[in-house]
């Protein structure tokens, strides 16, 4: 597969209940008018930014059954994530780790972290 900038991001998956951001500009507003006043930002304890990939979930643990009459149909099961990618999160910077990517810089964020999410799309 070619990689271009539409789909360089294709390739990354995201492992549990994590999920990769991509911080806002501190002055940028969503549509609905949230954001974050500066005196919140300037703490660095709270940020926000953009859902970009998400993983899988909480892995459910199967039961340890082996019977040699079942096939290898049963894959792991995930409870899924509450946050879905192009959601806003503001989120707990302390518990989020920072990592740079094709020079640009992302959080890889546990969803436990999440003090609430926007999402654009009729309620």
């Amino acid at each position: 597969m070619h990689l271009t900038p539409d789909n360089r991001l294709k390739k990354l998956i995201v492992i549990g209940d994590r999920l990769l951001i991509k911080l806002t500009k501190p002055d940028e507003r969503t549509a609905s008018g949230l954001y974050l006043p500066p005196g919140v930002q300037e703490r660095e304890k709270v940020q926000q930014g953009y859902v970009i990939k998400a993983g899988p979930g909480y892995a459910i643990p199967m039961p340890v059954e082996d019977e040699a009459w079942k096939g290898e149909e049963e894959k792991i099961k995930y409870v899924p994530l509450q946050a879905k990618e192009g959601d806003l999160a503001i989120f707990l910077l302390s518990a989020a780790t920072e990592v740079m990517y094709e020079n640009e810089k992302y959080f890889i964020v546990p969803q436990g972290a999440i003090l609430m999410l926007e999402r654009e799309e009729d309620l």
